[in-house]
């Protein structure tokens, strides 16, 4: 009898939608009027035009949608949609103008203890932030172009911003002129994939306090640096590509307090530093590629357990750069272009093992103004007599097994 209720519930409430269009020559001409005669399960449809408004609030299972991409104008005064409701939907709108304050966080779409909605197709311009979402679950942000004017950190917000959440879906989204791209705090369970960051003055990717995640197949180009990942365990990062992120502390990927990872099959080309790795335990780097970059690797340590096999290290400045003369992690299989040993049985792997580290590298971290002697005579004495004696680097921090070849990657 129970099934019979429910059952005719949700067909009277499916019989009872309907659409309620809005332009500026019918019966109702702003969204907020539409919101407001809409009941669960209702289609607002947003003809194209300038509607401008802020303010928006949606405690509705309701979906809007815009054709032709009409334009919500905020006119630089607040943040713009404010959506506190379960099962909604946005699409096809151009969202524009959000209001910069220094103790509130405005937003072109401020989305509040709310599950199962989707975000899709939408471009937002001239955000503070952009899509700002917190406490909600199940939801799907896809497709959308979000681009900001961004001077410096403190003035500036985040493109898509996400705080005590879980089970989102963020893909396919272009992220430019923020200060994060894309901002994750306390979301676990969420998968980040096919996005592209660029251009943002802080990171393009940064999350914190976030597990059981995923990001793959992402662009990371050009940003003040590129992904910083900290306080997170159980992380999944491959198929990213980390590239042109320059500066005097920029990286393609910075890894604090990250334990039980898998980094695989990514890219890093032309970074200051590749990955800076900073008391990160039990993460496994495979098939990753470090191609002309400052730095491939660099560890700042209490890094243990970590597993290094099937990596190109290719045309780096200095492939490795460790600051302790213990070690814990393993190198194995990897492609090292300044490897210049021998393979006389022809199986494809050095007869010598390759030490990565080279003294250069420690004297750089002591003084780092030495590193102008970089291509001098000098450098390569003493990163030779380091290589037949070690001293300052580990002992047992080697390749016992460097490829000949390049490793195939982006499998």
């Amino acid at each position: 009898m129970r099934i019979f209720l429910f059952l005719f519930v949700i067909m009277g409430v499916s019989l009872h939608a309907k659409t309620i269009e809005v332009c500026s020559d019918c019966d109702i001409n702003t969204i907020k009027e539409a919101i407001s005669v809409s009941e669960n399960g209702d289609t607002i449809l947003v003809n194209t035009g300038i509607y401008r408004e802020s303010n928006i609030k949606i405690s509705k299972e309701i979906h809007l949608i815009g054709k032709n991409s009409p334009v919500v104008d905020g006119e630089n005064k607040e943040t713009i949609f404010i959506v506190n409701a379960n099962n909604f939907s946005i699409s096809g709108f151009t969202i524009k103008n959000v209001g910069k304050s220094y103790v509130k966080d405005y937003a072109a779409l401020l989305v509040s203890k709310s599950k199962y909605f989707t975000i899709t197709n939408n471009k937002f311009e001239n955000v503070f932030f952009g899509v700002l979402i917190e406490k909600s679950h199940f939801g799907i942000i896809r497709n959308n172009h979000i681009t900001g004017i961004a001077k410096d950190e403190a003035n500036s917000g985040n493109g898509l911003h996400m705080w005590h959440s879980s089970n989102m879906r963020v893909e396919l989204n272009y992220v430019s002129g923020l200060r994060d791209g894309i901002y994750l705090e306390f979301v676990k369970k969420s998968s980040i994939s096919n996005n592209t960051s660029e251009n943002n003055i802080r990171y393009g990717l940064h999350f914190m306090f976030s597990n059981d995640d995923e990001y793959h197949h992402n662009e990371f180009i050009n940003n003040g640096a590129g992904v910083a990942v900290m306080f997170s365990k159980y992380i999944e990062m491959h198929h990213n590509t980390f590239q042109y992120n320059w500066g005097m502390a920029s990286y393609g990927l910075l890894l604090k307090e990250i334990y039980d990872a898998q980094i695989e099959n990514n890219y890093f080309v032309q970074n200051t530093i590749g990955i800076n790795v900073e008391n990160c335990s039990r993460v496994n780097y495979v098939n990753n590629s470090f191609i002309r970059n400052g730095w491939a690797v660099k560890f700042s340590g209490g890094c243990y357990k970590n597993i290094f096999e099937l990596n190109n290290f290719m045309n780096n400045s200095f492939d490795l750069s460790y600051n302790s003369q213990l070690n814990d992690n393993r190198f194995e299989g990897n492609y090292w272009s300044e490897y210049t040993g021998y393979d006389l049985d022809d199986n494809g792997i050095g007869d010598v093992p390759y030490r990565p580290v080279k003294l250069f590298s420690y004297v750089v971290n002591q003084t780092p103004e030495a590193l102008v002697l970089l291509r001098s005579l000098f450098v390569d004495i003493i990163n030779f007599s380091e290589k037949v004696s070690p001293v300052f680097t580990p002992n047992n921090l080697m390749d016992t097994k460097p490829v000949m070849i390049r490793v195939n990657d982006r499998n």
